[in-house]
Protein backbone atom coordinates (compact mmCIF):
# COMPACT_ATOMS: atom_id res chain seq x y z
CA UNK A 1 0.00 0.00 0.00
CA UNK A 2 3.18 2.61 0.70
CA UNK A 3 4.77 2.12 -2.57
CA UNK A 4 1.49 2.24 -4.61
CA UNK A 5 0.64 5.82 -2.75
CA UNK A 6 4.45 7.08 -3.14
CA UNK A 7 4.21 6.14 -6.87
CA UNK A 8 0.88 7.97 -7.38
CA UNK A 9 2.13 10.86 -5.58
CA UNK A 10 5.14 10.70 -8.15
CA UNK A 11 3.17 10.90 -10.91
CA UNK A 12 0.98 13.70 -9.92
CA UNK A 13 4.48 15.49 -9.07
CA UNK A 14 5.39 14.74 -12.74
CA UNK A 15 2.38 15.90 -14.23
CA UNK A 16 2.25 19.16 -12.09
CA UNK A 17 5.59 20.38 -13.05
CA UNK A 18 5.46 19.03 -16.89
CA UNK A 19 2.29 21.70 -17.06
CA UNK A 20 2.66 25.23 -18.67
CA UNK A 21 0.85 26.88 -15.88
CA UNK A 22 2.12 26.92 -12.78
CA UNK A 23 0.45 25.25 -9.69
CA UNK A 24 0.80 27.15 -6.26
CA UNK A 25 0.41 24.72 -3.38
CA UNK A 26 -1.47 26.96 -1.02
CA UNK A 27 -0.76 26.94 2.99
CA UNK A 28 -2.90 24.33 4.94
CA UNK A 29 -4.61 26.81 6.74
CA UNK A 30 -5.92 29.44 4.37
CA UNK A 31 -8.65 32.04 5.24
CA UNK A 32 -10.59 34.23 2.98
CA UNK A 33 -8.60 37.76 4.49
CA UNK A 34 -5.27 35.94 2.53
CA UNK A 35 -5.14 37.72 -0.57
CA UNK A 36 -1.64 36.63 -1.01
CA UNK A 37 -2.33 33.11 -0.09
CA UNK A 38 -5.19 32.97 -2.05
CA UNK A 39 -3.60 35.11 -4.97
CA UNK A 40 -4.92 34.90 -8.86
CA UNK A 41 -7.86 32.97 -7.99
CA UNK A 42 -9.40 35.02 -11.41
CA UNK A 43 -6.36 33.80 -13.68
CA UNK A 44 -6.93 30.40 -12.24
CA UNK A 45 -11.05 30.43 -12.59
CA UNK A 46 -9.95 31.34 -16.14
CA UNK A 47 -7.69 28.44 -16.93
CA UNK A 48 -10.11 26.33 -15.07
CA UNK A 49 -13.07 27.51 -17.15
CA UNK A 50 -10.57 27.05 -20.46
CA UNK A 51 -9.61 23.57 -19.77
CA UNK A 52 -13.29 22.74 -19.78
CA UNK A 53 -14.99 24.98 -22.58
CA UNK A 54 -11.83 22.97 -24.44
CA UNK A 55 -12.46 19.71 -22.98
CA UNK A 56 -15.82 18.51 -21.68
CA UNK A 57 -18.90 16.69 -23.12
CA UNK A 58 -21.18 18.25 -20.98
CA UNK A 59 -19.88 21.89 -22.83
CA UNK A 60 -20.14 20.67 -26.08
CA UNK A 61 -23.71 19.40 -25.13
CA UNK A 62 -24.61 22.60 -23.82
CA UNK A 63 -23.86 24.34 -27.18
CA UNK A 64 -25.29 21.77 -28.84
CA UNK A 65 -28.68 22.08 -26.79
CA UNK A 66 -28.95 25.59 -27.60
CA UNK A 67 -28.50 25.20 -30.81
CA UNK A 68 -31.16 22.79 -31.74
CA UNK A 69 -33.42 24.45 -29.32
CA UNK A 70 -32.52 27.74 -31.64
CA UNK A 71 -33.83 25.51 -34.68
CA UNK A 72 -37.06 24.78 -33.72
CA UNK A 73 -37.60 28.15 -32.64
CA UNK A 74 -37.03 29.12 -36.48
CA UNK A 75 -39.39 26.39 -37.86
CA UNK A 76 -41.89 27.51 -35.54
CA UNK A 77 -41.43 31.02 -36.63
CA UNK A 78 -41.49 30.34 -40.38
CA UNK A 79 -45.32 29.01 -40.03
CA UNK A 80 -46.39 32.43 -38.42
CA UNK A 81 -47.17 35.20 -40.69
CA UNK A 82 -44.87 38.56 -40.58
CA UNK A 83 -44.69 41.61 -41.96
CA UNK A 84 -41.36 42.03 -42.18
CA UNK A 85 -38.70 39.17 -43.35
CA UNK A 86 -37.49 37.47 -39.78
CA UNK A 87 -33.69 37.94 -38.89
CA UNK A 88 -31.26 36.19 -36.01
CA UNK A 89 -28.97 38.72 -34.17
CA UNK A 90 -25.90 36.66 -32.38
CA UNK A 91 -23.11 37.94 -30.81
CA UNK A 92 -20.12 36.42 -31.43
CA UNK A 93 -17.54 35.56 -28.93
CA UNK A 94 -18.19 32.66 -26.14
CA UNK A 95 -21.54 32.42 -28.71
CA UNK A 96 -20.31 30.20 -31.00
CA UNK A 97 -16.56 31.47 -31.15
CA UNK A 98 -13.95 30.02 -28.72
CA UNK A 99 -11.28 32.17 -27.55
CA UNK A 100 -10.29 30.24 -24.94
CA UNK A 101 -6.72 29.86 -26.50
CA UNK A 102 -6.59 33.12 -26.21
CA UNK A 103 -7.24 33.36 -22.42
CA UNK A 104 -4.98 30.41 -21.52
CA UNK A 105 -2.05 31.91 -23.09
CA UNK A 106 -2.74 35.45 -20.94
CA UNK A 107 -2.80 33.03 -17.94
CA UNK A 108 0.42 32.07 -18.61
CA UNK A 109 2.19 35.29 -18.93
CA UNK A 110 0.16 36.31 -15.46
CA UNK A 111 -2.18 38.05 -17.22
CA UNK A 112 -5.75 38.69 -17.82
CA UNK A 113 -7.86 40.76 -20.60
CA UNK A 114 -5.34 43.36 -22.29
CA UNK A 115 -6.54 45.33 -25.56
CA UNK A 116 -3.38 45.21 -27.72
CA UNK A 117 -2.80 41.29 -27.25
CA UNK A 118 -6.54 41.13 -28.02
CA UNK A 119 -6.11 42.79 -30.98
CA UNK A 120 -3.19 40.14 -32.17
CA UNK A 121 -5.63 37.25 -31.54
CA UNK A 122 -8.13 38.28 -33.37
CA UNK A 123 -6.25 39.38 -36.50
CA UNK A 124 -5.43 35.07 -36.54
CA UNK A 125 -9.16 34.73 -37.47
CA UNK A 126 -8.17 31.68 -35.83
CA UNK A 127 -10.97 30.94 -33.58
CA UNK A 128 -12.71 27.59 -33.37
CA UNK A 129 -16.58 27.66 -34.07
CA UNK A 130 -18.79 25.90 -30.79
CA UNK A 131 -20.23 22.77 -31.90
CA UNK A 132 -23.02 23.16 -33.68
CA UNK A 133 -22.87 26.75 -34.53
CA UNK A 134 -21.90 26.37 -38.24
CA UNK A 135 -25.35 23.65 -39.13
CA UNK A 136 -27.17 25.97 -37.35
CA UNK A 137 -26.85 29.21 -38.97
CA UNK A 138 -26.43 27.86 -42.27
CA UNK A 139 -29.47 26.28 -41.47
CA UNK A 140 -30.87 29.62 -40.73
CA UNK A 141 -29.39 30.67 -44.09
CA UNK A 142 -30.90 27.99 -46.24
CA UNK A 143 -34.59 29.46 -44.62
CA UNK A 144 -33.64 32.72 -46.25
CA UNK A 145 -33.37 33.80 -42.15
CA UNK A 146 -30.17 36.06 -42.12
CA UNK A 147 -27.83 36.16 -39.11
CA UNK A 148 -26.84 40.14 -37.99
CA UNK A 149 -23.09 39.13 -36.10
CA UNK A 150 -23.76 42.41 -33.12
CA UNK A 151 -20.24 41.83 -31.12
CA UNK A 152 -18.00 44.28 -28.76
CA UNK A 153 -15.20 43.88 -30.86
CA UNK A 154 -14.13 47.08 -32.53
CA UNK A 155 -13.25 48.32 -35.81
CA UNK A 156 -9.64 46.98 -35.66
CA UNK A 157 -11.09 43.44 -35.00
CA UNK A 158 -13.31 43.35 -38.45
CA UNK A 159 -10.51 42.61 -41.06
CA UNK A 160 -9.72 39.25 -38.67
CA UNK A 161 -13.54 38.69 -37.73
CA UNK A 162 -14.61 38.56 -41.35
CA UNK A 163 -11.35 35.83 -42.17
CA UNK A 164 -12.36 34.32 -39.29
CA UNK A 165 -16.27 33.88 -40.09
CA UNK A 166 -15.66 33.09 -43.73
CA UNK A 167 -13.00 30.54 -43.30
CA UNK A 168 -15.32 28.75 -41.03
CA UNK A 169 -18.09 28.68 -43.41
CA UNK A 170 -20.50 31.22 -41.52
CA UNK A 171 -23.47 32.80 -43.82
CA UNK A 172 -23.51 36.80 -43.99
CA UNK A 173 -19.74 37.51 -42.78
CA UNK A 174 -19.68 40.77 -44.65
CA UNK A 175 -19.45 44.43 -43.73
CA UNK A 176 -23.61 44.66 -43.62
CA UNK A 177 -24.37 41.79 -41.07
CA UNK A 178 -20.79 42.47 -38.68
CA UNK A 179 -21.70 45.67 -36.19
CA UNK A 180 -19.14 46.46 -34.00
CA UNK A 181 -18.52 48.25 -31.03
CA UNK A 182 -17.91 52.11 -32.50
CA UNK A 183 -19.16 54.41 -29.31
CA UNK A 184 -20.22 52.37 -26.76
CA UNK A 185 -20.83 49.17 -25.50
CA UNK A 186 -24.56 49.13 -25.30
CA UNK A 187 -25.67 47.07 -28.35
CA UNK A 188 -29.23 48.41 -28.46
CA UNK A 189 -28.46 51.07 -31.25
CA UNK A 190 -27.58 48.25 -33.52
CA UNK A 191 -29.95 45.87 -32.52
CA UNK A 192 -32.46 49.03 -33.10
CA UNK A 193 -31.19 49.28 -36.77
CA UNK A 194 -32.03 45.91 -37.42
CA UNK A 195 -35.39 46.33 -35.94
CA UNK A 196 -36.15 48.93 -38.44
CA UNK A 197 -36.10 46.33 -41.38
CA UNK A 198 -36.47 42.79 -39.68
CA UNK A 199 -38.24 40.85 -37.10
CA UNK A 200 -35.71 39.55 -35.27
CA UNK A 201 -37.20 36.41 -33.55
CA UNK A 202 -34.41 34.90 -31.90
CA UNK A 203 -31.22 36.36 -30.01
CA UNK A 204 -28.28 34.84 -28.91
CA UNK A 205 -25.89 35.45 -27.03
CA UNK A 206 -23.42 34.32 -23.90
CA UNK A 207 -24.26 37.67 -21.76
CA UNK A 208 -27.57 39.22 -20.42
CA UNK A 209 -26.45 42.62 -22.38
CA UNK A 210 -26.59 40.41 -25.46
CA UNK A 211 -30.35 40.20 -25.40
CA UNK A 212 -32.16 43.56 -24.27
CA UNK A 213 -30.33 46.61 -22.50
CA UNK A 214 -32.59 45.96 -19.68
CA UNK A 215 -30.05 44.21 -18.31
CA UNK A 216 -27.44 46.54 -18.83
CA UNK A 217 -24.87 47.54 -16.17
CA UNK A 218 -27.24 46.78 -13.44
CA UNK A 219 -25.96 45.20 -9.87
CA UNK A 220 -25.59 41.47 -9.48
CA UNK A 221 -28.59 41.06 -7.77
CA UNK A 222 -30.87 43.24 -9.82
CA UNK A 223 -29.38 40.81 -12.92
CA UNK A 224 -30.51 37.68 -11.18
CA UNK A 225 -33.86 39.49 -10.49
CA UNK A 226 -34.71 40.21 -14.07
CA UNK A 227 -33.60 36.90 -15.07
CA UNK A 228 -36.53 35.17 -12.77
CA UNK A 229 -39.11 38.19 -13.86
CA UNK A 230 -38.51 37.27 -17.62
CA UNK A 231 -37.64 33.52 -17.19
CA UNK A 232 -40.07 32.52 -20.03
CA UNK A 233 -37.96 34.01 -22.78
CA UNK A 234 -34.82 32.37 -21.95
CA UNK A 235 -35.48 29.37 -24.60
CA UNK A 236 -37.92 31.48 -26.47
CA UNK A 237 -36.36 34.45 -27.86
CA UNK A 238 -33.16 34.15 -25.92
CA UNK A 239 -31.07 31.48 -26.47
CA UNK A 240 -28.01 31.74 -23.83
CA UNK A 241 -24.74 29.73 -24.29
CA UNK A 242 -22.27 28.90 -21.69
CA UNK A 243 -19.11 31.32 -20.93
CA UNK A 244 -18.16 31.07 -17.17
CA UNK A 245 -14.77 32.71 -18.02
CA UNK A 246 -15.68 35.89 -18.12
CA UNK A 247 -18.84 38.18 -18.79
CA UNK A 248 -21.12 40.94 -16.94
CA UNK A 249 -21.48 38.74 -14.08
CA UNK A 250 -18.21 38.93 -13.44
CA UNK A 251 -18.16 42.63 -13.84
CA UNK A 252 -21.42 43.52 -11.87
CA UNK A 253 -19.42 41.96 -8.54
CA UNK A 254 -17.16 44.58 -8.37
CA UNK A 255 -19.75 47.32 -9.22
CA UNK A 256 -18.23 47.28 -12.99
CA UNK A 257 -14.69 48.92 -11.91
CA UNK A 258 -12.09 47.70 -13.95
CA UNK A 259 -9.29 49.14 -12.46
CA UNK A 260 -8.93 46.48 -9.74
CA UNK A 261 -5.75 44.87 -8.99
CA UNK A 262 -5.60 40.95 -9.17
CA UNK A 263 -5.64 41.06 -5.25
CA UNK A 264 -8.79 43.41 -4.92
CA UNK A 265 -10.38 41.01 -7.48
CA UNK A 266 -9.66 38.43 -5.25
CA UNK A 267 -11.47 39.69 -2.29
CA UNK A 268 -14.11 40.66 -4.23
CA UNK A 269 -14.69 37.19 -5.31
CA UNK A 270 -14.22 35.63 -2.10
CA UNK A 271 -16.92 37.85 -0.64
CA UNK A 272 -19.77 36.86 -2.78
CA UNK A 273 -19.02 32.92 -2.12
CA UNK A 274 -20.74 30.97 0.36
CA UNK A 275 -20.07 27.87 2.39
CA UNK A 276 -21.72 25.83 4.90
Amino acid sequence: MKTFKLTALSFLMVVLTSCKISVKTLPEKTTVNSAQELHNISLNGKVFSAVWQQNAGEFRALCYQAYNLAQIRIDENLKIASTKPLAIITDIDETFLDNSPYAVTEAELGKDYDAKTWMNWTAKGEAKAYPGSLNFFNYAASKKVPVFYISNRDENDRIGTLKNLKDLGFPNADNEHLLLKSTTSDKEARRSEVLKNYNVIIYMGDNLADFSKMFNKKSQAERNELVDENYSEFGKRFIMLPNSGYGDWESALNGYNHQLTPAEKDQVFLKNLRGY
